[in-house]
């Protein structure tokens, strides 16, 4: 058995939709298919997921929605009528909609945002089941009320293992199954979205919780790339990959999988493969356990932007016992989680995602960090990029940190900070977020050729 996750771009379309069909009918191993909301038909395009982001904003603040209601209506209409489905689904679709508007009336803005945005996911698998079912395959549209249930707020959302024991009966299913990526429902009956690229996090769910023999992951593009091939000019292709090299460029930008949609299928063992919807003959990417690292020390490179470093110096910091702990405490009250913490005998940094930080946060955790901690100096820096080089071959290859920093010392980039999991899978570099592309293309220079990996 096989799960297919068809992203957003595959599933935009009713010729789109046509082709997802094509490639289930294709392969009868391919039993549970897992949808995204309708993504962007041309780059001109607005996501269906933004078309209700529109809707939500406008409840949120007391505003008509009639309007941006009946642009998203539209978008399904479209499908439809490319698809040869009659009204009744476009009729199931508007009155969820209207349902969905009144039941946040009076909700809290989290509510209001998750409930709409989970319907792009869930109406589009209830068509794309209808049309199955219209071309003679037998398929059935699962909710994930029925089975996916997730942790409570406000811990990230995350399936718990009741999930996993209910969803493995979707094995034993005669039809096809048909199931809405993105959100799950609490033991209350509570719907909660995922975070960003939830739908592989669905996908990945569903894998483990069959057992499959495999989770492809349908997207846009034929394979994972060594770099971003926005910034490279024509990056090697990788056919093969460990789910540890994926999660950790994953981490770093790369989006063409989610790093935590890993988990699941790293438990069981299950293997991944990003193919292409619209080239599903191509090989694509192989996330595997284990590879053969021999043939290149780096499988990738990957870029991300948006972090901020809090700088703390204090004298004999070495001889403190507990600072570091009482530190790290302090950025926990404010919610605030952390990247990386490289220090020295008398300072530490602490990467951070500028996202969590605001002006009054960082104003009170200077005046805490210097009142509670006694810092000498205490400042936050921002516009800083995290530059990972990664790969299971790297810890077999001497002076390839050098290697690095002699690349980066060509764009005339400072590097900020340096740092080596203990696992020796990636090597990461705090840089000024303007040297970001030009050291992404030295990187790769230095560690690539036009062979594929």
């Amino acid at each position: 058995m096989k799960v297919c996750k068809f992203g957003g771009t595959s599933v935009a379309s009713a010729e789109q939709i046509k082709k997802v069909a094509s490639i289930i009918q294709s392969d009868a191993s391919r039993r549970i298919v897992v949808v995204s909301a309708p993504g962007k038909r041309h780059s001109d395009d607005v996501k269906v997921t933004d078309l209700l982001i529109d809707v939500a904003e406008a409840i949120i603040a007391k505003q008509p929605v009639d309007d941006k209601l009946a642009a998203v209506l539209q978008r399904y209409e479209d499908n439809a009528a490319g698809l040869g489905l009659d009204q009744k689904i476009c009729e199931m679709i508007k009155e969820d909609l209207q349902q969905r508007c009144k039941d946040v009336a009076t909700a809290s803005v989290e509510k209001v945002f998750d409930l709409l945005k989970a319907s792009g996911e869930d109406n589009n698998a209830k068509m794309i089941a209808a049309y199955f079912n219209s071309i003679g395959m037998a398929a059935r549209y699962v909710s994930p009320k029925d089975g996916l249930v997730v942790n409570d707020a406000p811990e990230r959302t995350m399936a718990i293992s009741q999930a996993y024991d209910q969803l493995s009966a979707l094995k034993n299913a005669a039809e096809i199954i048909v199931f809405p990526g993105f959100f799950g429902f609490t033991t209350a009956g509570q719907l909660r979205t995922f975070d960003r690229g939830g739908s592989d996090i669905t996908g990945a769910i569903l894998a483990a919780a069959v057992g499959a023999e495999l989770y492809e992951n349908f997207t846009d593009v034929d394979c994972v790339f060594s770099a971003n091939p926005k910034v490279v000019n024509s990056p090697a292709e990788i056919v093969e990959i460990t789910y540890r090299e994926m999660r950790e460029l994953s981490y770093a930008g790369f989006s063409v999988f989610h790093d935590e949609a890993l988990m699941p299928v790293v438990k069981q063992g299950i293997p991944v493969n990003i193919k292409n919807t619209n080239n599903p003959s191509a090989p694509g990417t192989h996330i595997m356990p284990k590879r053969d690292a021999s043939k290149r020390a780096v499988t990738g490179i990957s870029a991300d932007s948006g972090f901020s470093i809090l700088y703390v110096s204090k004298y004999l910091m070495n001889r403190e016992i507990g600072f570091g702990r009482k530190l790290l405490q302090i950025l926990e009250e404010e919610g605030i989680s952390y990247e990386h913490t490289p220090s020295g005998l008398d300072d530490i940094s602490v990467i951070i995602r500028s996202f969590q930080l605001d002006e009054a946060k960082e104003n009170r955790i200077l005046q805490r960090v210097t009142e509670e901690l006694y810092a000498d100096d205490v400042n936050f820096r921002h516009g800083f990029s995290m530059i990972v080089v990664v790969g299971e071959g790297m810890k077999y290859k001497t002076g390839l940190a050098a290697s690095a920093a002699t690349a980066i010392a060509r764009t005339g980039a400072n590097i900020e900070m340096i740092n080596q999991g203990s696992s020796e899978v990636s090597l990461s570099f705090g840089v000024l977020q303007k040297y970001e592309n030009e050291i992404l293309k030295e990187l790769y220079e230095e560690f690539f050729s036009a062979v594929s990996v």
